[in-house]
Parts: C-alpha cells; structure tokens; sequence
C-alpha cells in the first residue's frame, strides 16, 4: 500500500499503480452519455489517464483545464479525466469551461478501478475517491510514464506526461 499526503496529513491509498513497461489494467468506466467505456473505445490512440478525487475542487479543475489546453496538438492521443464526479457534475463543468480535448469518465458504477490503477485513498477525509496520479499508455496499452503525485493538492507534473508520448 502506497501512502501520500493531504495537506501533509498521510493518506493511504490501495493497489497498485501501474509502471512503466508493464501492460495497463483492463478499465470499464462511465461516460459522460452514461454508456461503459473502455480501453479498447479508444484502440489505436497513445492515452493519457489524468485521475483526480474531484472536478469541483481547484487543483483537479487546473488539471483538466492544462491537460485540455495541451491535448488540442497531440496527434492521435486522447486524454482520459478520470474522477469519482457523476457524468452530470462532469458534464457541467466542461461545458461551463468550454473544455473540448478531453474526455471525462466517471468511477461511479466501476469502483474497481481505483484498487486497478493504484490509486484508491483508503484512509482520510477523502476514502473511496481517487488520489492524483497520470498514467500515460502508447496505443497499444503499455504504460509510457505514471506518476501518483505524493501530496494530493499539488498538480502532476505535466512535461514528464507530454514527454512519454
């Protein structure tokens, strides 16, 4: 069990994050039209897996507002804002945003994916959302970069994402 910190307060989180050189763990996660997504929607695409606690607080909001700003010149790449936010709340944000270069998909219906992806707080205030990790995958599902960011309010390094691709 990994361990970052919230507000310097130590938060245990579960699983295990996939390395680089490894295969990424099968998902199944909610889109925003509600239908199951998974890795396979998006075969042939490099992926970057952007997963946060929540939309509505301001360093996870920074992060789909970075990622969706950069994503709009990589060719044949998709960025993937993955949270525990209903689609609704994902939804509105984007749309009052005007975010357009990524797409959000909800853990709602697919807890088994924080545990999947190493990135399960399973202590703290925050227990049962997602800790702050980018995972980036080439087109084939293999892990390029990951990164679970040690203190949960601080954003990912952003570069060291761009540059795995």
């Amino acid at each position: 069990m990994a361990t970052v910190t919230l507000r310097g307060n130590p938060v245990e989180v579960a699983g295990k994050l996939p390395a680089k050189g490894e295969q990424a763990p099968a998902l199944q996660l909610t889109g925003a039209d509600l239908a199951e997504v998974s890795l396979a929607s998006y075969a042939g695409k490099r992926k970057i897996l952007n997963i946060f606690p929540s939309v509505d607080t301001p360093t996870c909001a920074t992060s789909v507002r970075k990622f969706n700003e950069k994503a709009a010149a990589l060719a044949d790449t998709v960025v993937l804002c993955v949270s525990a936010d209903l689609p609704f709340a994902q939804k509105r944000f984007c749309g009052a945003e005007g975010i357009e270069n990524v797409v959000t998909l909800s853990t709602f219906r697919n807890a088994g994916f924080a545990e999947a992806y190493g990135v399960k707080l399973a202590s703290g205030p925050l227990a049962g959302l997602t800790a702050r990790a980018v995972v980036v995958l080439d087109a084939d599902d293999k892990v390029l970069h990951s990164q679970l960011v040690g203190e949960i309010a601080d954003e990912p390094d952003y570069a060291a994402a761009l540059a795995a691709l």
